[in-house]
């Protein structure tokens, strides 16, 4: 099966990181896009307790289901991943709904992606909710390589999901959780 292997780090400059890609030769290559991510799970959380998930992504027209396995350990996050392009985001939801499936978080982010020719790795930049973050994806030695070319170390390394963060973030800032999205804000505990 496929491995993805990836780590984030979060950015305060996203402008200055385009110019550093630029700088070391990375093209853009995928316009930024607005992504909105479902992830689905049973009433008893069953992908969860595995350590599973189970995500419909919208980006744009395009629709992407996604099944990762659990999180293998190590200083990047690598995990199985198996990817189907849908044509009906609505009526996969539908499948999904009546599968018994529930939607158990959404988040949403813009995505830009850059690549070096001849490179096998890939770079996302993501504007999100909770900040902005450098995505590092391809084999380890690529991601430690790249980083380092763009001036961080493996300290910076965040190996947790946008879920996990998210909940951080609404803990560290008096926020009761609810979804990682763009129009509705969270707000303070009262």
């Amino acid at each position: 099966m496929p491995i993805e292997t990836e780590v984030k780090i979060r950015i305060d400059n996203i402008e200055g990181l385009r110019k550093k890609l630029r700088s070391l030769g990375f093209k853009l290559h995928a316009r930024r896009v607005f992504e909105s991510n479902t992830i689905f799970d049973t009433a008893d959380k069953m992908f969860r307790q595995k350590g599973e998930l189970l995500r419909l992504r919208r980006a744009g027209r395009d629709a992407l289901i996604t099944f990762k396995g659990p999180a293998r350990d190590g200083p990047h996050k690598s995990r199985e991943e198996i990817e189907a392009t849908v044509s009906d985001a609505g009526s996969m939801q539908e499948i999904f709904s009546r599968l018994r499936l529930e939607p158990a978080f959404k988040y949403e982010k813009y995505r830009t992606e850059y690549k070096r020719p001849g490179s096998s790795g890939i770079v996302t930049a993501d504007e999100t909710p909770i900040g902005d973050f450098l995505e590092l994806e391809g084999a380890p030695d690529w991601i430690d390589s790249t980083a380092r070319k763009l001036g961080y170390s493996p300290s910076e390394y965040i190996v947790k999901s946008y879920g996990a963060l998210y909940f951080e973030y609404c803990h560290e800032h008096g926020i009761e959780p609810s979804h990682m999205v763009f129009e509705h804000r969270p707000t303070a505990k009262k």
